[in-house]
């Protein structure tokens, strides 16, 4: 893989030390190593859990792969002298550290964030916890599933028939704390742009999850003086509408939209219909509109209904089953995915990043490093020779994997 840093792109020049495993902090390095970031990834001997979560081929897992994507890897045991020696130089040579350990581990490596920026005052310092650095749970364990749970995702996501809280089959408060931590990051960058100093960057998956999910699903909690009426709760009247080969989405809140919904399903005096005139009064007789709708709009294919909407303006898609996904039209024409060649395992299939930059169409996607890739280039960098790398390999201070 290579791994020279393409200047082109807006983070090109800045290196990137990665100690977090799993999602939030893997996935908010790999988007900073889209964006032209040298990032290097520290791994324990064993590797990244998510090296062997889901289909795996070797020691790549599509979810590593797609987390991982245009890193370094340097395999390395920080609970030797020698390592922590060796961690403390690629600290001192990167602008940024991430990592995503419980509160007091950096404090008992000897790493903790006073000292580090006594003695690189330009650095600066993301640290993703569950909780948050202190509190009553600060010091628990923290997955996904937990996080779904105590935000309020699981509540605002109940069984449609039961009401009853559910969780989302993905990991979505990893990935929102992965956005956020990586906006978060990008503005310590800039600011340190402005007046040469460092800053630590606190983010927790709790307040992440909870500030992504509160605009909409908590509206009817946010006023606490004299609040409004309470109306039905967000998505409550969202649901999926079934035609004869398959499903689609539809949503059409502005009265254009679904003045447009109606006459393209051959239906124009709802438009005027005393009980769809307004928005609230839709929402309040949305059954009654659905019960209506239902029975004919199962007679038809859904390219049918989604030609006729697209004509009338009124917001619909086709479901996309997820191995369908890759060949919707939209998708191709976007170049939204990428087939990535890994040495010893053939082609991954992963989306490019979302962001462009420059009217760039499709950039490369690089490869995800093997486990420990990296170690010899990494610890040449910071000057060993190869006699002392073979050492340090001898003595189980470091691991070298495939071509590292």
């Amino acid at each position: 893989m290579s791994t020279v840093p393409d200047a082109s792109r807006p983070l090109a020049g800045l290196r990137i030390l990665d100690l977090s495993t799993v999602v939030s902090g893997p996935m908010a390095t790999g988007m900073l190593a889209d964006q032209g970031a040298e990032v290097i990834k520290v791994e324990s001997r064993g590797g990244d859990l998510t090296r062997v979560i889901g289909p795996a081929k070797g020691d790549l897992s599509g979810l590593y792969a797609a987390l991982n994507r245009g890193k370094r890897s340097i395999v390395l045991d920080a609970r030797q002298p020698a390592g922590l020696h060796i961690l403390r130089e690629l600290i001192a040579r990167a602008d940024a550290v991430v990592e995503n350990f419980r509160p007091g581990v950096m404090e008992r490596l000897g790493l903790p964030w006073e000292r580090l920026h006594a003695e690189h005052p330009r650095l600066v310092m993301l640290s993703i916890t569950g909780y948050g650095p202190d509190g009553p749970r600060a010091g628990e364990r923290v997955y996904d599933t937990v996080i779904q749970a105590v935000s309020g995702m699981a509540d605002a996501h109940p069984d449609e028939r039961s009401g009853e809280p559910r969780l989302l089959r993905t990991l979505m408060c990893d990935k929102v704390t992965a956005l956020t931590a990586a906006q978060a990051l990008t503005a310590a960058l800039l600011a340190r742009s402005r007046d040469g100093g460092g800053r630590r960057v606190q983010v927790n998956m709790l307040d992440a999850a909870v500030a992504f999910l509160w605009p909409e699903a908590g509206y009817n909690h946010a006023f606490l003086d004299e609040p409004p009426e309470p109306v039905p709760e967000y998505g409550s009247t969202l649901a999926l509408w079934r035609a004869a080969d398959g499903w689609f989405a539809m949503v059409t809140p502005q009265d254009d939209e679904f003045a447009g919904m109606c006459r393209a399903f051959g239906h124009p005096e709802w438009i005027v219909d005393p009980r769809f005139t307004t928005i609230p009064l839709r929402r309040r007789h949305y059954a009654e509109l659905r019960a209506m709708a239902e029975g004919f709009i199962a007679q038809q294919p859904v390219a049918h209904w989604l030609e006729r909407l697209a004509a009338e303006g009124a917001p619909a898609g086709r479901v996309n089953r997820k191995a369908e996904l890759p060949h919707d039209a939209q998708v191709m024409h976007n170049g939204t995915f990428a087939e990535v060649a890994h040495a010893g395992i053939g082609r991954i299939r992963m989306p490019r990043p979302a962001a462009r930059f420059d009217g760039a169409h499709a950039q490369p996607v690089p490869a995800a490093p093997h486990l420990g890739e990296h170690t010899r280039e990494v610890l040449r960098a910071c000057g060993r020779s190869d006699a002392e790398i073979d050492e340090l390999i001898a003595q189980g201070v470091v691991q070298a994997g495939r071509s590292g």
